[in-house]
């Protein structure tokens, strides 16, 4: 009953309880499906950079249409991106082109947006319209911010932001910049506050919406756009580009949902000067109140007759802190690509043929959204009374969780599922933006899969409901259509909710070309699905959990224990016995222990378990042998969702394999990034990054060691 009640209340109010995200629920019901249905275009040389973690810089559009006469315009947008180019950067210039969202335009879009009378100013709010009307127009800081943040660009840089409004304590004429700021991960680099602004009031409420302002430079003097010192201090300031890195991969490792401002004083001697300006922005605002001028217009309105009013000064000026900044965001951004990866082989996945892009990996499987209800104390109750619990939303399927930790991991696999045309299928979509959701079927006669964990006060799962007939509908005949990607794919990883015909498809053309193969069960039901034919002899790997391989030895008609042990060495002597069968055709049997680890086992001539994909049969004699990793300990009051930590260990260790990393550094890959998921509210965690998994970023001493097994002589045919 209370689990009825629970789901009950949470869908009538239709409301998601996802923590980081809720606020874009309703007012981005567009641009949630941007990326699926096509509303938003990536340009393929940014697509490129951005899978291969290169610096990118984000650059916004109003100033296109809104913030410079043409061809000014048109020539400043040039002379910035080529700015960018030079500093090792790649430019993505956002505007959208009739009802298209563009991350990166191209000449012929830059000048459409140049010259045309037609295009409007697009902040978060106008989007829906415009997208939904097929129109065109320049976006700015905020509307920017979510495109970038949609295609996966941490930086962006403009000329200034916009602010508090003079009088806006009376008015509440605040621009949307600042809110966007402080509900998004991307940092901005600009010349602070546009000077026509109200400053003070501007920096107080980005403090209240949580936004870290920083100077760049020694001083912590706040610029004021077409001058180098507002008058107002900064709370903070960065020297230089090393440090202001730093400080935004600091935000995204803790997992804040507020952006960065890095406010950058235009040099001394580019400054108009400020007797002028002064002078100019008193005329234009009383101008403008006593026109009527009101909103959006207002900004435009003011900046023309300041250019007028200053005979061009303020052109000059506006152009000369606009390259400037784009020349600091460029050394910014080329720095955080740097620290992201500093110290770990980042993913270089090696092309089929020349010209051709890289392989990818593939992921197979089930998206479901997830409602996970832990118990709070003491022992559950069943039978009528209510167990007090904490009930929470996330989104999860042991498929998508897979290709959410790689896609985290900068792997980006093609993700192959299915979801209903729902409530739910567009939370997932949404929620999965980081993704390549591009082979996601949706279904409008379908609902999109439901899974409900009941979590035991150990943290343990207690019981597992689900809502999944919508799985049975990733067929073969549909995976079929992505045929040519599987052939030539990295690596393809199958979960348990696919039909066995899709796993027998699938494995048929992976082994036909070589592809290396890991079957991830979701549940001892499951686990035997490639057993009922000899596709599971295709698979180069599986990740089981105790009760998973005891099914695989029934599957294959051998005996079994009806208990299990609980007593560590009878677990992994247990464990080894009934891998042996699996490992006359499989390398390795990965069989996951929970808060006990993982044990990898494989037949070995020397003890030691090679991951890399073999070229060819191990032909000569070789022994049965294990190894023993145990988990990087977490306090159970640390312990909030255990639903992914089995799928952030194997994503883990495959992005291990794949960037050529030897056994024991793909382990802990494995181990460190379910510690990350087993202490987050989501079930993959949103901190697990390249960098956060490198093992070399923890000390040697806090590994425990590894426990090496050994067991007999390889079994003989007849044994098998």
């Amino acid at each position: 009953m209370f689990l009825s009640v629970c789901l009950y209340r949470r869908m009538w109010k239709c409301i998601p309880l996802f923590p980081h995200a809720a606020y874009m629920e309703w007012s981005c019901a567009i641009a949630r499906r941007l990326l699926h249905d096509g509303l938003l275009k990536v340009h393929p040389e940014v697509s490129k950079a951005i899978a291969g973690q290169k610096a990118v810089v984000a650059l916004e559009s109003t100033i296109i249409t809104h913030g410079m006469p043409y061809p000014h315009n048109l020539n400043c947008a040039k002379e910035v991106e080529q700015i960018v180019k030079e500093h090792s950067a790649v430019p993505a210039t956002i505007g959208i082109i009739k009802g298209k969202m563009h991350v990166g335009l191209s000449e012929s879009d830059l000048e459409y947006l140049a010259e045309s009378k037609e295009t409007l100013k697009v902040s978060r709010r106008d989007l829906p319209y415009v997208l939904s009307k097929g129109l065109s127009g320049g976006t700015t800081v905020s509307a920017t911010i979510i495109a970038a943040h949609k295609a996966g660009i941490p930086l962006l840089v403009t000329g200034g932001i916009g602010g508090v409004h003079r009088d806006g304590q009376n008015t509440l004429d605040i621009s949307s910049d600042l809110t966007e700021m402080g509900r998004t991960q991307v940092a901005v680099v600009s010349a602070g506050v546009k000077s026509i602004l109200d400053i003070g009031r501007t920096l107080e409420y980005l403090e209240t919406q949580g936004v870290c302002v920083a100077t760049f430079g020694k001083t912590r003097d706040f610029p004021a756009f077409f001058i180098p010192k507002s008058g107002f201090q900064s709370p903070y300031n960065v020297t230089d580009e090393e440090e202001a890195a730093k400080l935004i991969a600091n935000v995204h490792k803790f997992g804040q949902d507020s952006g960065v401002l890095i406010a950058v004083p235009i040099p001394e001697e580019q400054a108009a000067s400020s007797l002028v300006i002064d002078n100019a922005i008193k005329q234009a605002v009383e101008e403008a109140r006593d026109k009527g001028i009101q909103g959006k217009d207002v900004t435009p309105f003011i900046l023309e007759r300041i250019y007028e009013i200053t005979q061009g000064l303020s052109l000059t000026t506006n152009i000369a802190l606009i390259k400037n900044n784009a020349k600091v965001g460029s050394r910014i951004a080329c720095a955080l690509a740097r620290q992201n990866t500093h110290g770990y082989n980042p993913p270089s996945l090696s092309s089929k043929g020349k010209g051709e892009a890289p392989a990818k990996p593939i992921v197979i499987g089930g998206c479901n959204v997830d409602y996970v209800i832990k118990v709070e104390h003491g022992e559950m109750m069943f039978g009528g009374p209510t167990n007090r619990s904490t009930v929470r939303q996330s989104i999860g399927g042991v498929g998508r969780n897979l290709a959410d930790c790689l896609s985290r991991l900068g792997l980006n696999p093609l993700f192959i599922s299915a979801i209903g045309s729902d409530i739910n299928g567009d939370a997932i979509l949404r929620f999965c933006s980081h993704m390549d959701t591009s082979a996601v079927s949706i279904l409008p006669e379908h609902n999109t899969a439901v899974y409900c964990a009941v979590i035991a006060p150990s943290g343990e799962l207690s019981l597992g409901l689900g809502d999944m007939d919508i799985h049975l509908q990733i067929t073969a005949q549909y995976v079929s259509r992505f045929e040519e990607q599987i052939r030539s794919a990295s690596f393809v990883c199958l979960d348990g909710n696919i039909p066995a015909s899709t796993i027998n498809y699938v494995c048929n053309v992976a082994k036909e070309h070589s592809v290396p193969v890991l079957f991830e069960p979701t549940d001892f039901s499951s686990a035997c699905k490639p057993f009922e034919t000899d596709s599971w002899k295709a698979l180069t790997y599986t990740s089981p959990n105790l009760m998973e391989l005891r099914a695989m030895n029934q599957a294959l008609g051998l005996p079994v224990l009806t208990e299990l042990p609980s007593v560590m060495d009878e677990v992994i002597d247990v464990a080894l016995g009934m891998s042996r069968p699996l490992l006359k055709h499989l390398q390795c049997v990965i069989v996951t222990l929970g808060k006990h680890g993982v044990l990898l086992c494989s037949r070995s001539q020397d003890g030691a378990i090679p991951l890399q994909p073999r070229k060819a049969p191990q032909m000569s004699p070789s022994k049965l042998c294990a190894i023993h990793y145990p988990a990087i300990s977490v306090r159970p009051e640390e312990m909030l969702n255990v639903s992914g930590a089995g799928d952030s260990l194997v994503a883990g260790l495959i992005a291990g394999l794949l960037t050529g990393q030897e056994t024991h550094t793909c382990v802990r890959m494995g181990l460190l990034a379910a510690s990350y998921s087993v202490r987050s509210l989501e079930a993959i965690s949103t901190s697990i990054s390249v960098n956060s998994v490198n093992p070399q970023r923890v000390i040697e001493s806090v590994w425990p060691q590894p426990i090496y097994h050994h067991g007999s002589k390889a079994p003989t045919d007849r044994e098998l």
